[in-house]
């Protein structure tokens, strides 16, 4: 895999993170649904690279980080702020711990 075919895997990935409807207009959450390997192939992403970074260990610690991403923010953050950086957690979670080396 290459590292232009890892930056579009990240980016199918950080569309998936999305705001909550909450009817609180204070309030924020972030939701997160994970893609299926075949959704990620079938958009084409490439295949061994969605395969071994759908299996890594800390595949869901950086979900449960995602969407706990507004527990972290401050209050005067915007809903547009907060959304970008959940959005932040998942290439820095891939950036800083998958490898493109690894078999």
């Amino acid at each position: 895999m290459t590292p232009d075919e890892l930056r579009a895997i990240i980016n199918f990935l950080r569309e998936r993170v999305q705001l909550e409807v909450i009817t609180d207009e204070s309030s924020v959450a972030i939701s997160f649904i994970a893609p299926t390997s075949r959704e990620m192939i079938d958009s084409g992403l490439n295949p061994g690279g969605v395969r071994q970074l759908l299996q890594v260990s800390w595949w869901d610690e950086m979900v449960t980080d995602i969407i706990e991403t507004p527990d972290f923010c401050e209050p005067e953050d915007s809903r547009e702020q907060v959304l970008e950086y959940a959005k932040d957690v998942v290439s820095d979670y891939i950036q800083k711990r998958f490898r493109l080396d690894e078999p």
